[in-house]
C-alpha cells in the first residue's frame, strides 16, 4: 500500500529544466496506453484503498489518485514516465532564484457546475490545500503566498526553493475544484471539478463501488478513452484476485501470494519496483513509548526482524532485502547500507541490554483482510524474541493513513515509495513531513536537508548520502525489503505503470488492440 507522490531524479531534472525555460503547449493531444482514440465501454479497476473524502483539500496520492483523477483536472499532468505536461496550466516558469513560480492557465475550461476556471479558483484551492489538515498539506509548506493578478495568471511565492513543487502540482496538490462548490461545503461527497468524468451517485455505493461517467463538455476528449470508469475498493487480497480472475475487474494490483492464480488465468502481468516496506518508528523522542527514544532500542528492532523470512513468506521472494529508506537510482542510495542490519537476534538482545530497558509493549495499527497474517505474525514474533510485545489494533482501511499521520501510534508497518532525496525527506524525515507526526528532528538532519535544498549538484548528492547514512545509523526506520509491484489486467485492457506510483494513472488505461 502506497500513498505518496513518485518522482525520480530524472523527472526532477526534467521538471527543473521546464521550470527555468518555461513550458508551453495546448494541454491536449494526450495519448492513451495503446495510442487509440476514444473507444467507449467501461473500465473497472480494483483499488487497495477506499476514498474517505472527495474534497481535493484532502487528496492523497498513490492508490487514492484513482478516485480524484476522473473528476478533477490537475494544474500539471504526469505522464507514465514521469514527464510533466500541461493540463490546466499551459505554461510555467520560475524566477532567477526559484522562489516565485508563475503559471499561465487555460482560458477555455468550465467546471461541471458551470463555473469558469480562472486564477481565483486556483488560488482558493491551493490556499485550502496548504493551510488545511489534509494528509499531504505539508508538501506545500514552502509556499508563503498564492496570488491571482489576472484571470489566467497564478503566482506562487515560496519562502525557499522547493525542488519538487512542480511534481506536487501534478499530483494531489494540483487538483482544482469549483470555487462555488467549495463554498457549498459538500465536496466530500459531491465532487465538482473540470475533469474528464463526473461521479454518478446513482450508481455509486460507498465502500463498494464508485462510478464515473464521461463529462460531455470536457475540453480534452483524448483523455476520455472510456465512457465509464468504475473503481471498486477491495482490501482483501483473496477477494481482489478472485474478482479480476472472474472478470469482475479489468485491472488490479495483486500480492505476491496471489500472483500465480492470476498468471494461470492468462491475465497480463506488469511487474515494477516502487516501494520499500517496513516499520516507521514515529516516536523517536519517546513521547508515547519512552524506550523508543534510545537509539540502541531502535537499532535492536532493526536487527530483530528476519527480513529474508518475511520476503519469502509474505512476498514470495519477489523483491530485495534492504536496510535503507532511499532507493536505487537516487543520489542517496548506498550499496553498503543494504545489509546494515542483518537478522541477528543475539545482537538485538545485546543492544536492548545495553540500553538498560526492560520488556515493553507497543501498539501498531493493522487492517483486517489487508495485512497478511504472516506479516503481523512474523513482526510480532521477531519483536517478542527481544522483549517487545506488539499489540495489533485493527482500524478501518479508510482510517489507516490518517491514524498514522495524526500521531496515534508510536510505530507502524507501512509501504512507501522511494523517491528523490528531497521528496523522500519531506515525506518521512523533515519536522513537517507527512509521516513524521511527532515532528522530531535534530540539527544534523536539518543541516543535511538544507544542503539538499540549497546546495550545488555535488553538495546535494553528498548531503543526500550523508542523510541516508545518518537515519540508518540512528534507526529512524526499520526497512524490510523493496517488493516488486504486481499489477494484472485482463486481455481486453492494456496500461502503462506510472513511474514511482503504486498504480497506473487512469489516463494510462486503454482497450487492448
Amino acid at each position: 500500500m502506497t500513498f505518496r507522490p513518485r518522482v525520480t531524479a530524472v523527472a526532477l531534472l526534467a521538471a527543473a529544466a521546464l521550470a527555468l525555460t518555461g513550458c508551453s503547449g495546448s494541454g491536449g493531444a494526450a495519448s492513451s496506453a495503446s495510442g487509440t482514440a476514444t473507444t467507449g465501454g467501461t473500465l473497472t479497476i480494483g483499488a487497495l484503498a477506499d476514498v474517505k473524502s472527495f474534497d481535493p483539500a484532502q487528496a492523497h496520492i498513490g492508490h487514492y489518485l484513482q478516485y480524484f483523477q476522473p473528476v478533477y483536472d490537475s494544474l500539471l499532468r504526469r505522464e507514465a514516465d514521469g514527464t510533466l505536461v500541461p493540463m490546466l496550466a499551459t505554461e510555467w516558469a520560475y524566477n532567477a532564484d526559484n522562489t516565485v513560480l508563475t503559471l499561465t492557465l487555460r482560458d477555455d475550461v468550465t467546471f461541471t457546475d458551470g463555473t469558469k476556471l480562472d486564477a481565483d479558483a486556483v488560488k482558493v484551492n491551493l490556499d485550502r490545500f496548504r493551510t488545511g489538515n489534509g494528509p499531504d498539506a505539508s508538501t506545500l509548506a514552502q509556499v508563503s503566498d498564492v496570488a491571482a493578478p489576472d484571470a489566467t495568471t497564478v503566482v506562487i511565492t515560496l519562502t525557499a526553493p522547493d525542488p519538487a513543487l512542480l511534481d506536487y502540482l501534478g499530483n494531489a496538490d494540483g487538483f482544482i475544484a469549483s470555487p462555488q462548490a467549495v463554498d457549498g461545503g459538500k465536496l466530500a461527497t459531491d465532487p465538482v471539478g473540470s475533469g474528464p468524468y463526473t461521479l454518478d451517485k446513482s450508481a455509486t455505493v460507498a465502500a463498494s463501488q464508485y462510478t464515473f461517467v464521461k463529462n460531455p463538455d470536457y475540453w480534452d476528449p483524448s483523455l476520455q478513452v472510456y465512457d465509464t470508469i468504475v473503481v471498486k475498493p477491495i482490501l482483501d487480497p483473496t477477494a481482489m484476485v478472485n474478482a479480476v480472475v472472474s472478470g469482475q475487474l479489468n485491472a488490479a494490483l495483486l500480492t505476491a501470494k496471489t500472483e500465480a492464480q492470476a498468471k494461470s488465468a492468462g491475465l497480463t502481468e506488469y511487474q515494477y519496483p516502487t516501494d520499500w516496506q517496513g516499520l516507521l518508528i514515529f516516536d523517536r523522542a519517546g513521547a508515547m513509548v519512552p524506550e523508543l527514544a534510545n537509539v540502541k532500542v531502535r537499532q535492536a528492532i532493526n536487527y530483530a526482524i528476519d527480513k529474508d523470512a518475511l520476503l519469502a513468506q509474505v512476498g514470495k521472494g519477489l523483491g530485495t532485502v534492504t536496510s535503507q529508506p532511499f532507493g536505487k537510482g537516487t543520489d542517496a542510495f548506498d550499496t553498503s547500507l543494504e545489509s546494515a542490519y542483518p537478522y541477528d537476534p543475539a545482537e538485538a538482545k545485546k543492544l536492548m541490554k545495553e540500553a538498560g530497558v526492560g520488556d515493553f509493549s507497543v501498539t501498531m495499527p493493522t487492517v483486517s483482510g489487508f495485512f497478511d497474517p504472516a506479516l503481523t505474525a512474523g513482526i510480532g514474533q521477531n519483536l517478542a524474541d527481544i522483549g517487545i510485545t506488539v499489540n495489533w489494533e485493527n482500524v478501518a482501511g479508510t482510517d489507516f493513513v490518517s491514524s498514522m499521520v495524526q500521531g496515534k501510534y508510536a510505530m507502524s508497518w507501512f509501504s512507501l515509495f522511494q523517491g528523490s532525496p528531497w521528496v523522500a525527506a519531506n515525506q518521512i524525515i523533515t519536522p513537517n513531513a507527512t509521516y513524521n507526526p511527532f515532528h522530531t528532528t535534530d540539527p544534523q538532519v536539518e543541516e543535511f536537508v538544507h544542503a539538499i535544498q540549497f546546495g550545488s549538484a555535488d553538495e546535494q548528492k553528498t548531503a543526500a548520502q550523508a542523510l541516508n547514512t545518518y537515519v540508518v545509523e540512528q534507526a529512524w526506520f526499520a526497512p524490510f525489503y523493496r517488493p516488486d509491484q504486481i499489477l494484472f489486467t485482463d486481455k481486453k485492457t492494456t496500461t502503462k505503470p506510472q513511474l514511482q506510483q503504486a498504480v497506473p494513472s487512469i489516463y494510462s488505461y486503454a482497450p487492448a488492440k
